[in-house]
């Protein structure tokens, strides 16, 4: 007989598709189900809800894979969602540089797949999908002709899972820096030492939207890591941009993405803390046409969201306060538990708190590689709005 779990699913979360299944949701199991195996899931009424991989350590216990009992989880299992995965992005975008694999939204929970240029780098963020690596990786150089790998499991979340935090390549060395293309612009990544797989690739249709607002205009970009935003607006021909991180070794990136588009007569960085300087530049008087928000998530868990909420709707007010009649504000949330409506909330209520009145240009979230699954709120993670402020 099979493993199984029984669990309490009243609210058909998990039968209308969402993959995690909690540990407190779990009414009992038969047999001696193995850390990382497969496991078959029933309700409480024992109808059949499919397979997933257990995890006895972790607080999410089972991460579904299949509503079919009887498919097989095997090497061809793994060939197939990817092939799958990966005709999706062929249709939707362009797969030169694009995110191959998003997880649970493509039916494979906790892996994460980005592929720049001929490089893959990837992620394996649990147990279950750990123990697939290497099939992973055969899949993947099968369907997408790709034979440079790099993992990038040096992520805290992986502890959690009972597994330990590592990076390194899969297969033969390469040179891991290099650069790609986005929008026209050549951008450097680093699947090493660059931030999570080495680039954010989910901005590129947001960096895009800005282009009918900065030209010959001063733009502010905060929290430009790489210089994203800030890169696009010179190019889409704004007057001056300003770029500013927290992080020295971003402000070098992105200097050097700026020479390397010829765009560092436009563009200067330099180090500061968004928070303090937008304070000092609302009480000395200094204004910017546009200024671009796009902090890191500040919301790591559903108990820090009213603190967060306070820290996103502060930098938004300061924002406006150094914005002329008629100027624009571009501000992003790429924290998953702040939810759409919640983030237009916090932007709407500082503005009331600025004396601004707000309207609307354009609202973006992420690119179909990184496509929402509406069984699946966590997958709607990316916020990007423009408004001009009155």
């Amino acid at each position: 007989m099979r493993d199984r779990l029984y669990i309490d699913d009243t609210r058909l979360r998990i039968r209308y598709g969402h993959p995690w299944v909690y540990d407190n949701q779990v009414l009992r199991t038969e047999g001696d189900p193995r850390p990382g195996g497969i496991v078959q899931v029933f309700d409480v009424k024992k109808g059949p809800i499919g397979q997933g991989y257990f995890n006895p350590a972790s607080k999410i216990r089972v991460r579904m894979l299949t509503k079919d009992l009887d498919e097989p989880i095997d090497d061809g299992f793994f060939l197939r969602k990817i092939r799958e995965a990966w005709a999706y992005r062929e249709r939707l975008v362009d797969n030169t540089s694009c995110r191959v694999v998003f997880g649970e939204a493509d039916g494979l929970p906790a892996l994460v797949v980005d592929k720049f240029g001929d490089v893959i780098a990837l992620q394996t963020l649990s147990l279950g999908m750990d123990r697939w690596k290497h099939s992973i990786v055969d899949a993947l150089r099968e369907v997408t002709g790709v034979t440079k790998f790099y993992e990038r499991n040096d992520v805290p979340i992986r502890e959690k899972e009972g597994l330990d935090q590592r990076k390194g390549f899969l297969g033969d060395p390469f040179e891991t820096r290099f650069t790609i293309r986005e929008n026209g612009l050549e951008l450097a990544v680093d699947v090493a030492e660059g931030q999570k797989t080495g680039h954010f690739l989910d901005q590129r249709l947001n960096h895009a939207a800005i282009a009918p607002i900065v030209q010959d205009r001063h733009v502010l970009d905060c929290f430009t890591h790489t210089g994203g935003f800030a890169l696009h607006a010179a190019m889409y021909g704004a007057e001056q941009v300003e770029g500013l991180d927290i992080s020295a070794e971003a402000v070098q990136l992105a200097t050097a993405n700026a020479e390397r588009n010829k765009l560092n007569d436009a563009c200067t960085f330099r180090t500061a803390n968004v928070f303090d300087f937008l304070t000092e530049a609302s009480k000395s008087g200094r204004q910017w046409d546009v200024i671009v928000l796009d902090p890191p998530a500040f919301v790591k868990s559903r108990s820090a969201l009213e603190s967060a909420t306070r820290g996103y709707k502060e930098i938004n007010l300061r924002a406006m306060k150094c914005l002329p009649r008629g100027g624009f504000l571009v501000t992003c949330s790429c924290s998953q538990h702040m939810g759409p409506d919640l983030f237009r909330k916090m932007v709407a209520d500082a503005a009331r708190d600025a004396h601004r009145e707000l309207r609307e240009v354009y609202y973006g979230t992420q690119p179909p590689d990184h496509p929402i699954h509406w069984s699946i709120p966590e997958t709607h993670y990316l916020k990007c709005l423009i408004v001009q402020v009155l």
